[in-house]
């Protein structure tokens, strides 16, 4: 396995594992908390590896939760992302290592501030195009898609939240698959690594099946956001010194 220990690829498993679970219960998670976790293990996990995983995790979600989809509603958050993804494609295509660091920090920052900052947009044709070419732009840097399309979903009632943004996020991931592979992050490396990391997915994805009616994400939510408010700026000092 390229540059990375067997006890590295246990803690990204379990890592993976624990966003699983959470997106499975919550609706979305993998990226918000195993993108910063798995950025301390080792940078090289993020993105493409990551947005792999997410991908298979939500074609699993969508399969559980297909009776609630209401695909209309999301149709404007999908050619948001359109948007999205070609404008992290121009970002990625001109990024050297350290100002992925940089960005991959502030974005990470960003997606902190847009959950913990009381927006409660409605839920309508404008803001899911936001939300969207938002989400997949950040999903694209970073694995971390969640915060802008969670925020206009808030309001709404579990199954729907589950179906509608496991639809928008396996075509999000797709995007943001493709704007990875033409700027030269996605390749045979990230494809092992996805190898050695899925089974954290089917963990993750298993147990929250099981937990998806005890666990209250809110109480959850300061622990997963705390996790991404130090990656995110171990991420960005790190970057900040090698400039």
């Amino acid at each position: 396995m390229p540059d990375i220990s067997l006890l590295q690829l246990v803690l990204a498993n379990l890592a993976i594992a624990a966003g699983a679970c959470l997106q499975g219960v919550a609706g979305y998670g993998i990226g918000t908390l195993s993108a910063p976790l798995l950025f301390l293990i080792s940078p090289i996990l993020l993105p493409a590896p990551l947005v792999l995983n997410a991908t298979l995790l939500t074609i699993f979600m969508l399969v559980r939760n297909r009776a609630a989809l209401e695909i209309r509603q999301v149709r404007f958050a999908i050619g948001g992302g359109v948007i999205g993804m070609i404008l992290a494609g121009m970002t990625l295509a001109v990024l050297s290592p350290k100002g992925f660091e940089l960005i991959f920090g502030l974005l990470i920052l960003a997606g902190v501030a847009l959950s913990v900052g009381g927006l409660r947009p409605r839920l309508n044709a404008a803001n899911s195009a936001i939300a969207g070419a938002a989400s997949t732009y950040m999903g694209t840097i970073t694995a971390i898609g969640g915060p802008p399309i969670a925020l206009i979903y808030q309001n709404e009632k579990g199954p729907l939240v589950r179906a509608n943004m496991s639809a928008f996020f396996l075509v999000a991931s797709f995007l943001s698959l493709t704007a990875l592979l033409f700027s030269g992050y996605l390749g045979y490396r990230e494809f092992l690594l996805f190898a050695a990391t899925f089974p954290g997915v089917l963990l993750g994805f298993w147990l929250s099946g099981r937990l998806v009616h005890r666990v209250p994400f809110e109480r959850l939510r300061p622990l997963i956001l705390g996790i991404a408010a130090v990656a995110g700026s171990a991420a960005l000092v790190r970057g900040l010194l090698t400039l």
